[in-house]
């Protein structure tokens, strides 16, 4: 990572964010296919039907649209919601919330199983975490956390940007960043700065295969990928595994 990706991580990317959780939604808003593709990661996971009885860590929430993909697809469940940002987390809780769903503040790699236990009651059966993983400054702790707060045979999901391994996905990911991204970014907040990092953080983030050996790594099994349709594919990725040691 450059400096100054590495500097933002580490201190102002969630000052950031605050920043620009006003008007998040509405630039999400303006990516097609951007909550289709939430979902679709989420179907990934192949949670059972309505999700009953289970518990689900949704982490990096943001303003809560991952967390929406989840109790879309288990309606029944108990969702633990976490970000870093309080201003995403505000607009998160500002809306309306029909399952158990809850919302804490943390980091997501500093969350430990007793942390986990304690507000989901018990290890989680399943975490997504969309758009996270490039956000920390040590994936590999970040993986190691999940994998600790996990039942045997729990299952991931990251939903994320990878281009790394693709010159053409890198190519096309500069353009709509340089010509969408920024520029709507810096009109609707008032400042770049957020929406520079974000391309900069994509192209120095993991390709697929050295994501995939990370979560191998780390001792997640079943690691596999899949992309996402639209013009994001090759860009957005849906990556599982799941921890050893028990059946789904």
């Amino acid at each position: 990572m450059t400096t100054t990706t590495g500097r933002m991580k580490t201190a102002t990317v969630t000052d950031e964010f605050d920043h620009a959780a006003g008007a998040y939604d509405r630039l999400v808003g303006a990516n097609p296919g951007y909550h289709r593709d939430l979902r679709t990661s989420v179907r990934r996971l192949r949670l059972p039907d309505r999700g009953e009885g289970m518990r689900l860590l949704d982490l990096g929430c943001g303003t809560g649209a991952s967390t929406a993909a989840l109790l879309d697809a288990a309606p029944k469940a108990r969702i633990v919601a976490v970000d870093a940002s309080q201003g995403m987390l505000d607009a998160a809780r500002a809306k309306a919330w029909d399952g158990d769903v809850v919302f804490h503040r943390s980091r997501a790699e500093e969350l430990s199983p007793a942390w986990v236990c304690e507000r989901l009651g018990g290890p989680a059966d399943a975490v997504f975490g969309a758009y996270l993983i490039r956000n920390v400054p040590d994936p590999d702790a970040l993986l190691w956390s999940i994998l600790e707060v996990l039942r045997p045979g729990g299952r991931l999901a990251l939903h994320e940007y990878s281009v790394a391994d693709s010159p053409s996905a890198r190519a096309v990911w500069t353009a709509v960043c340089w010509g969408v991204i920024i520029p709507s970014g810096r009109a609707l907040t008032g400042r770049a700065d957020l929406f520079r990092y974000l391309w900069r953080s994509v192209l120095e983030f993991d390709g697929r295969r050295e994501l995939l050996a990370r979560m191998r790594a780390t001792g997640l099994e079943s690691v596999a990928d899949a992309p996402l349709p639209g013009w994001q594919y090759g860009i957005t990725h849906t990556f599982v595994g799941s921890r050893p040691g028990g059946a789904w």
